[in-house]
C-alpha cells in the first residue's frame, strides 16, 4: 500500500473516529495520536470509550498541544498514524494561547507527514454547517478550524464526510 493522507470530517457523533479506525486497520504498525484532554467527567468518559475501542496492539501518543514535535520524535517504524483529532488540537492551541498562527502550525503538521513514510488518517469536525456561534471566541474558533480543515483537505489524497455513520467520499486519488 502506498503512502496516503486521509481526512475524515463530520459532525459530532457522526462516526468519524470509528471510520478512521477502520481505515487504520490496514496498517501493520499503527500510532494513535490523541489530542483530547480530560477536563471534565464527560470528557474522561469519552476518552476512556475511545481507548477501549482501539486495538490493544496500537501504540498511543497523547499530546494536546505540541503534536508536531511529539509526532516527529515518535514516527520511526510506523506505517500508519491516526490523528484524532484536529478539532480538539485547534481548541487546545487557542485556549493555551501558545500559537499565534494556527494555520501555519497545520502546515508544519503536513510538512511532517510529507517528510515521513507513513500513511496518515486525520479526524476533524466540520463546524461550518451549524448555527453561528453567539460568542466571539466561538466564531474565531470555527474560522480557525475551518481554515485548518481546508489546508488539510487540500493536501489530502482522500477526504470523507461522515453522516449518520456513513462515509461520503468528497475527494479520492482519482480527483487529484
Amino acid at each position: 500500500m502506498s503512502k496516503r493522507l486521509s481526512l475524515v470530517l463530520g459532525g459530532v457523533r457522526a462516526g468519524k473516529s470509528s471510520y478512521a479506525q477502520q481505515l487504520a486497520q490496514a496498517g501493520e504498525r499503527v500510532l494513535f495520536a490523541a489530542t483530547a484532554e480530560a477536563r471534565d467527567d464527560d470528557m474522561t468518559r469519552r476518552i476512556r470509550a475511545h481507548q477501549e475501542a482501539r486495538p490493544s496492539e496500537w501504540d498511543t501518543l497523547e499530546e494536546p498541544l505540541d503534536i508536531v514535535g511529539s509526532l516527529a520524535a515518535r514516527l520511526r517504524g510506523y506505517d500508519t498514524v491516526l490523528l484524532d483529532c484536529l478539532t480538539l488540537w485547534v481548541s487546545n492551541l487557542m485556549l493555551a494561547e501558545t500559537v499565534t498562527d494556527i494555520p501555519a502550525e497545520a502546515r508544519r503538521l503536513l510538512d511532517l507527514y510529507q517528510d515521513g513514510d507513513a500513511s496518515w488518517i486525520v479526524v476533524s469536525n466540520e463546524v461550518g454547517l451549524g448555527i453561528i456561534a453567539p460568542t466571539r471566541l466561538g466564531r474565531v474558533y470555527a474560522e480557525e478550524l475551518g481554515r485548518v480543515n481546508q489546508i488539510v483537505a487540500a493536501a489530502a489524497d482522500e477526504v470523507y464526510f461522515m453522516a449518520a455513520g456513513l462515509p461520503l467520499s468528497l475527494k479520492s486519488p482519482a480527483d487529484r
